[in-house]
């Protein structure tokens, strides 16, 4: 056995004893981690962050917070990702590289969760711990997930908007990739929340988070349903492609929601151009993240969700929204 895993063994002996001693104790569901780590012949502790992208607002909010986190606990922090979200094999690339580097966590806001069980299990097996943000995985190795409850996200952007419609109003749904479990909540929990109260839901079409898709979708939506009475996407790059469309179509009054309280929706919404986004703590996914990984790595016990929240933005607090956001990104 190698020096660093007998070192690592006794360290979490040791540990296991201690816990055991206070076996018993209350409280809300924890992972404890291994103890700490000594990382190729240096204590600084090396987090890598692998992201769905890196080239929208919201996954530069998400890596703000990430490098925070590196700054405040003095840890290296590494933040990836390809350039589109549908790059599946970039981002299984990218992790596959941090694993070989021997990177002492790995958190991960997986594209397609079920493509990434056979890359977590290389990254367990080859003893690095794993947590997920953004977007959560059946997959019981995970050492906790940090982000949205995007079922519940939903289902506010669905309360939001019927209270605008009445029943037997048609809405558009426009979602991100399929097969993404983001999305699929976040969908879910809309549909829910606008058939209870009698609102017509339409097939959900796909637009992959992308402003562009997102306009020839909403193109297509208006050809075959001109009486939509809303339409809601579940991220912000395609509410805004929607808007877009509905804006040459002459129908501005339809109601739009978008999910993420992203820039660019925030200065829609001021504008007059966008209804309402769902906004999540971008920042505090990415900060959460690296802070839960530290703690683990050190032998701290931590929780094995961290939920970051989600409220509506609209026009009545757009603008407080979006100062708070500048602030973050130092604009």
């Amino acid at each position: 056995m190698k020096c660093k895993r007998l070192r690592k063994c006794l360290a979490t002996s040791v540990l296991s004893l201690m816990v055991l001693s206070l076996a018993g104790c209350g409280g809300s569901k924890t992972t404890q981690g291994e103890g700490p780590k000594e990382t190729n012949g240096s204590n600084e502790i090396e987090v890598s962050v692998v992201l769905k992208a890196i080239n929208s607002d919201y996954w530069k909010i998400v890596k703000a917070g990430a490098d925070d986190a590196a700054k405040e606990l003095g840890v290296k922090v590494n933040v990836l990702g390809p350039n589109a979200e549908t790059d599946i094999a970039g981002q299984t690339s990218l992790m596959e590289d941090q694993i070989v580097k021997k990177v002492d966590a790995l958190v991960v806001a997986p594209s397609q969760p079920s493509a990434a069980i056979a890359i977590f299990d290389k990254a367990d097996k080859a003893e690095i711990p794993v947590l997920l943000i953004d977007t959560n995985a059946e997959w019981d190795k995970k050492k906790s997930f940090i982000g949205t409850g995007n079922f519940a996200g939903g289902e506010l952007a669905g309360k939001y908007i019927a209270e605008k419609l009445k029943a037997g109003d048609e809405v558009a749904i426009i979602r991100g990739a399929l097969g993404d479990n983001t999305h699929d909540e976040r969908v879910n929990g809309a549909k829910k929340a606008l058939e209870e109260r009698g609102i017509k839901v339409l097939t959900p079409q796909p637009a992959d988070s992308d402003r562009n898709k997102g306009m020839s979708v909403m193109e297509n939506i208006l050809q075959t349903n001109p009486n939509v009475k809303a339409v809601y996407a579940s991220n912000d790059e395609m509410i805004l492609g929607a808007v877009r469309a509905l804006q040459q179509a002459g129908k501005g009054d339809v109601v739009t929601v978008g999910f993420d309280g992203s820039p660019d929706a925030l200065a829609a919404i001021q504008k007059g151009e966008l209804t309402a986004s769902v906004a999540q703590s971008a920042y505090n996914i990415g900060k959460y993240g690296v802070e839960a990984a530290v703690k683990f790595v050190k032998g701290e016990k931590i929780d094995s969700v961290i939920d970051t929240g989600t409220e509506i933005i609209d026009k009545n607090n757009a603008k407080a929204k979006e100062d708070e956001i500048n602030k973050i990104l130092g604009k």
